[in-house]
């Protein structure tokens, strides 16, 4: 009875082990990826710009449903400049705002913990090129300032920074933190944008624009930098 029994035990300690090895969550990953870049595509959210937000939902009840689904949006790779100017074209800058801003701390945090979970053990080991290394140094010792600087100045896509932090040693408040601290100047400019848009010679169109320009330019230089300092620390 006793060996009977051992060959279906190991058989299904051998399947769990599989199931949760670091490839086999590495490719739950990369297929939840797919199935929600799949499902963006045949959704285009950006159709809210043009149609505006179902009238069934108003109110209250809109924002919030707005807020997941931009958290979810921003998970799937949609650029939040699009739905920044949606927030601010569908509920005005002072609702706008607040909800963008909310959305990004809780699609951040969805990615974040979606690539620890099921992306983290198995990428680690291929961080041997020197400048990735010299990356994640920087991002593992000094998280909160290293992400704060990429918010501020964006110029790397939101979501991959945000996959990218969670292969490293980076802890979940100094993300989350430095997420919704350096990411309110530059939201706050798209949704203004998206609120004037029906007035682009008026001040507010025109300064949000201006500073969208000014942070865009900012981060070219900012990467330059960075780009020389990490090297130097590879090469050290």
């Amino acid at each position: 009875m006793l060996e009977s029994a051992t060959p279906p035990d190991a058989f299904a300690v051998r399947c769990t082990r599989l199931l949760l090895s670091p490839w086999s969550r590495l490719g739950l990953l990369v297929a939840l990826l797919a199935c929600a870049a799949t499902a963006v595509v045949v959704w285009q959210p950006q159709r809210m710009l043009a149609h505006g937000w179902p009238p069934q939902f108003s109110g209250g009840t809109a924002v919030v449903l707005f807020t997941v689904a931009y958290g979810l949006c921003t998970t799937a790779f949609v650029p939040r400049p699009v739905l920044n100017a949606a927030a601010g074209a569908l509920f005005g800058a002072q609702t706008g705002t607040p909800a963008a801003l909310i959305g990004t701390v809780l699609g951040s945090g969805l990615a974040f913990g979606l690539g620890r979970l099921l992306g983290q053990d198995a990428l680690r080991p291929l961080l041997r090129a020197r400048w990735l290394t010299a990356a994640d140094r920087q991002l593992s010792r000094h998280g909160f300032r290293s992400m704060l600087a990429i918010r501020l100045f964006p110029g790397l896509p939101f979501a991959a920074t945000n996959y990218c932090a969670a292969v490293s040693r980076m802890r979940w408040p100094a993300f989350l933190l430095a997420t919704a601290l350096g990411s309110i100047p530059n939201t706050a400019a798209y949704v203004v944008a998206g609120a004037q848009a029906s007035t682009p010679t008026s001040p507010a169109f025109l300064i949000s624009m201006g500073f969208i320009a000014v942070t865009g330019l900012a981060a070219v230089a900012v990467a330059w930098w960075k780009r020389g300092a990490l090297r130097g620390t590879s090469d050290s």
